[in-house]
C-alpha cells in the first residue's frame, strides 16, 4: 500500500528486521513479515490465516507454557486497548523438517492494538525478539546442554516475574469482583414511573480494575414530575463505587428539595468537595414535567442527554453545560435550560463510556448514538437499549464503565 507521501507500508513492513505479525481480534493471523516466517521456520501458508494455537501449539512439555501466555496477552490487549510488553518467556518451535522434535527457543514479545478508524481495536500487532543466542552465549552452552546456572538463574528470575504478574491480576480481578458486587448493590432497581416506560443499563469495563463509578438514578418528585440522573466518578475500583454511593445518595436527597436541577447540582458540588474522590466528578439531572410536556436540565461536565423525537430526529440537550463537580474554587450557580418535549418522544442519558473511543472526537460518538437512536425509533425503552449497547459497545467491549437510561416520554 503506497500512501499520499509516497511510502510503502507493504514493503516496510516486510523488510522490518524485528519478527512481527498481524493478527485480528479472534487471534487468527492477518498478516507476517519475512523475518516472522525465517525465525519461526515456517512458510506463509502455514501461518496466515490461521489461529495462533492451530499455526503454533504449544510442545508436549507442560512446563513450556509461552504459547498459552501469549493468547493471553493478546486477549487482554484485544479487551482494553492497552500495550502489554511480556517478560521473557520459552516457547520451543517445533522444526517443520522434523515434526516431533522441538527446539529450545527464548522470547521477548510486545503486543499493541492497533485502531480502526471508529475507534476500536480492529488489528494486533505482535513483535517477537528471538534471544535464544543471547541467552546461550550468556550461560556458555554450546547448544544441547541442559540448564547451566547462568541461564537457571535468568529463566528462573522471568518466571518469578511473570509469576508475581499473574499474582498481582489475580488480585486485581478479585478487587473487581468485590467493587462490582458493590456497585450493583448500590444502583438502584427499576421502580414503575407512573405512566412512563423505561430501561436502565449497567456494562462495566472490560479493564482488570477499569469499573465502578458510574450511576444512574429515576426519582419521582412531587407533581406529576420525575426526575432522571447519570453520573461519573473519576477513578475506579472500590474507591470509585463507594463515592458513587454517597453522591448517588445526596444527588437523590438534593433533587426533592432543590428548585430545579441546577440547584441541586449546586448543593451536591458543595457536598463533594468533602467526600475524598468526587472532584471531577460528572453528572446531568433531568426533571421531567409530564403536565407540561417539558424537559429541564443541568448538566455539570457531563454528555448531553439525547432526545429523540417520534419522527426520528434527534436532539442533543446541551444549552446548560458547566464544568464537573469541585472544578471551580468558587461557588458560581450553575446554568439550567428547558426544552418542549412531543408525546411518545424518548430521552437517554448515558455515560461516555458508550460514546467515547480512543483518538476520536466525541462528536464522532454522538453521530453514532444519534444514528443509532433513529434507526431504532419506534421501539420499546428495553429493546432500544439492548439495540444502543449492542450498536454501539465494541464486540470486545468497552474500556470504560457504561450507564444508560432510556425513559419513553
Amino acid at each position: 500500500m503506497v500512501n499520499a507521501s509516497g511510502i510503502d507500508y507493504e514493503a516496510v513492513f516486510q523488510a522490518l528486521p524485528s519478527a512481527v505479525a498481524l493478527f485480528t481480534t479472534d487471534l487468527v493471523y492477518a498478516d507476517v513479515n519475512e523475518a516472522f516466517l525465517s525465525s519461526m521456520g515456517r512458510t506463509r501458508d502455514q501461518v496466515v490465516g490461521r489461529y495462533l494455537w492451530d499455526a503454533f501449539p504449544d510442545s508436549q512439555d507442560l512446563a513450556v507454557t509461552g504459547m498459552r501466555k501469549l493468547q493471553a496477552s493478546l486477549r487482554w490487549v484485544a479487551a482494553t486497548g492497552e500495550r502489554d510488553a511480556m517478560t521473557l518467556h520459552r516457547y520451543d518451535v517445533e522444526r517443520s523438517d522434523q515434526p516431533g522434535v522441538w527446539e529450545e527457543r527464548y522470547w521477548s514479545p510486545v503486543n499493541v492494538p492497533v485502531f480502526g478508524p471508529d475507534g476500536r481495536v480492529a488489528l494486533l500487532l505482535h513483535r517477537e525478539e528471538d534471544i535464544t543466542e543471547l541467552v546461550r552465549t550468556r550461560s556458555g552452552r554450546g547448544g544441547g546442554d541442559r540448564a547451566t546456572v547462568l541461564e537457571a538463574e535468568l529463566y528462573t528470575r522471568a518466571r518469578e516475574l511473570q509469576e508475581v504478574n499473574e499474582r498481582l491480576r489475580e488480585a486485581h480481578a478479585r478487587e473487581r469482583e468485590v467493587a462490582l458486587s458493590l456497585q450493583e448493590a448500590m444502583l438502584p432497581a427499576l421502580r414503575p414511573l407512573r405512566h412512563h416506560r423505561a430501561a436502565v443499563r449497567y456494562r462495566p469495563a472490560v479493564g482488570a480494575l477499569n469499573v465502578c463509578g458510574d450511576w444512574y438514578d429515576l426519582i419521582d418528585l412531587s407533581g406529576d414530575r420525575i426526575a432522571v440522573a447519570v453520573g461519573d466518578v473519576v477513578g475506579h475500583g472500590l474507591a470509585a463505587a463507594g463515592v458513587m454511593g454517597q453522591l448517588r445518595s445526596a444527588l437523590s436527597a438534593a433533587s426533592r428539595v432543590a428548585d430545579g436541577p441546577a440547584q441541586a447540582l449546586e448543593a451536591l458540588g458543595l457536598y463533594a468537595r468533602s467526600v475524598d474522590g468526587a472532584e471531577s466528578t460528572t453528572v446531568v439531572l433531568s426533571v421531567i414535567d409530564c403536565t407540561n410536556h417539558t424537559i429541564t436540565y443541568s448538566i455539570a461536565g457531563h454528555p448531553p442527554p439525547a432526545l429523540l423525537h417520534p419522527d426520528g430526529t434527534v436532539d442533543f440537550l446541551d444549552q446548560a453545560t458547566d464544568p464537573p463537580l469541585g472544578a471551580r474554587p468558587e461557588h458560581i450557580p450553575r446554568p439550567q435550560a428547558e426544552t418542549p418535549f412531543p408525546e411518545g418522544a424518548i430521552l437517554v442519558l448515558y455515560t461516555d463510556g458508550l460514546i467515547e473511543r480512543r483518538h476520536e472526537d466525541i462528536d464522532a460518538g454522538l453521530t453514532r448514538l444519534a444514528d443509532s437512536l433513529t434507526r431504532h425509533q419506534g421501539t420499546d425503552p428495553e429493546t432500544l437499549a439492548d439495540a444502543l449497547l449492542a450498536d454501539l459497545i465494541p464486540p470486545a467491549g468497552a474500556t470504560d464503565d457504561t450507564a444508560m437510561v432510556v425513559v419513553r416520554l
